[in-house]
């Protein structure tokens, strides 16, 4: 049950279920989420996720990874970041890693890619974000086993 934090581009990694930051109406967007959706094809993805929309933020869902080297893409919502609702924004952020978490293990993942979720345009400070992420992980990793890679873009 290894957990490893590395630099990479979430589209290459060679796991069985990438996790997209996804909205909760499931389109394509930017960042890493326009990013899969381009790389795994755009229309397949999009065709797929259109069936299971729309999700709650910190929830999951789970669709194919079509072109992806993934064989299946996790999709999360991550709460847009709240200073004021701290506590809630921190609970649905941990929700979508136990979610997606979750749904990998039912669904025979032998491994995992997440990015750091809602830390991008969701503004979501990245330091309390990798902490959530990373406490979120660990606790997970106590009673199942699967790799974890959480895959930071830059810096």
């Amino acid at each position: 049950m290894p957990f490893t934090i590395i630099r990479q581009d979430i589209t290459k990694m060679k796991v069985d279920a990438i996790v997209n930051a996804a909205n909760t109406k499931l389109k394509m967007g930017g960042g890493v989420c326009g990013a899969i959706f381009k790389v795994a094809g755009a229309a397949k993805l999009q065709a797929a996720c259109d069936k299971l929309a729309p999700i709650k933020t910190g929830e999951a869902v789970i669709t194919p990874g079509f072109d992806l080297p993934a064989k299946f893409v996790i999709h999360t919502a991550g709460p847009v970041y709240n200073r004021q609702h701290a506590e809630e924004s921190e609970k649905l952020l941990r929700s979508a890693y136990m979610e997606s978490l979750r749904l990998a293990v039912e669904n025979k993942c032998e491994s995992i890619a997440f990015p750091l979720i809602s830390s991008g345009i969701y503004g979501y400070p990245k330091d309390e974000a990798l902490e959530v992420a990373t406490a979120a992980i660990r606790d997970f990793l106590v009673e199942h086993d699967i790799d974890v890679s959480l895959v930071l873009f830059d810096k």
